[in-house]
């Protein structure tokens, strides 16, 4: 049984068919899933979703795209959203230099806002980065001592900043940007480098399909039933068997997100 630690189920992409890729991911074997909240709606919906199945968590958070909206009153909103037992990790929060849909010292201020509410409320961080390590990782580390359980979601990064995130202790979550011959190929030398209780996988659905799937759907959504060739792949890179990868991410994702 699998573990997807991050999916987008609240993107208007699912709004049609949401029971039945709800239904295809049990049926291939994915045991629970952590919804991510991106920004102050998509936390209050994946949290109201969460409450509609005991498989179901949610995070709550603001991603660095949505910056700008990270004032008092959404804190306070994120904060009270936050103490139900449900949500499992405040995020998805970072920096995002890649797109840079906000200006980086709203991102910044936001960033660290939240940091010090996975503290306040001591709960797990779900983290993104993306071409913001410089800035990124001193952030990070200056309240790394403060934190319980970090995951550094859908890394794409380099050895220098996979190197770094695993001396804070940091989670690595893994999509299906590995299966991605022409962006994932640098990944496939440094999955050997996470230890064996640091690696979660994920499918940040609907973007980042593996493109390794052999039968890709027409409309080319990812969804949480795709994560097993995530797994069937990152397995085959460590020369080990799914269901040991399978069990031992999903041991991970227990313990670092408290999932019963």
């Amino acid at each position: 049984m699998l573990i997807d630690i991050g999916a987008n189920l609240t993107h208007e992409s699912f709004a049609d068919d949401l029971k039945e890729v709800i239904d295809r991911a049990h049926q291939a074997t994915v045991e629970s899933l952590i919804i991510t909240g991106a920004s102050i709606d998509s936390s209050v919906d994946a949290l109201q979703l969460a409450r509609s199945q005991d498989h179901l968590f949610s995070t709550v958070g603001i991603h660095p795209h949505h910056a700008a909206e990270c004032s008092e009153q959404v804190l306070e909103q994120l904060k009270s959203l936050a103490e139900d037992s449900k949500v499992r990790a405040i995020g998805e929060t970072g920096l995002d230099y890649f797109r840079d849909f906000c200006p980086r010292d709203r991102q910044r201020d936001a960033f660290e806002a939240q940091l010090q509410l996975a503290i306040e409320m001591n709960l797990p961080l779900f983290l993104h980065e993306r071409d913001a390590f410089k800035d990124f990782a001193p952030i990070l580390r200056s309240y790394r001592d403060k934190l319980d359980s970090v995951v550094v979601h859908c890394f794409t990064g380099d050895r220098t900043a996979l190197q770094t995130y695993l001396d804070m202790d940091c989670y690595i979550g893994i999509t299906g940007w590995v299966c991605d011959e022409r962006r994932g190929q640098h990944l496939h030398d440094l999955i050997e480098l996470i230890p064996a209780d640091r690696l979660l996988l994920e499918t940040d659905a609907p973007y980042l399909i593996p493109r390794s799937l052999k039968e890709k759907p027409k409309n080319r959504r990812c969804e949480p039933a795709h994560l097993p060739e995530i797994c069937r792949f990152v397995a085959m890179l460590l020369n080990t068997s799914f269901e040991q990868l399978a069990n031992q991410t999903s041991r991970n994702a227990r313990t670092c997100f408290n999932l019963p």
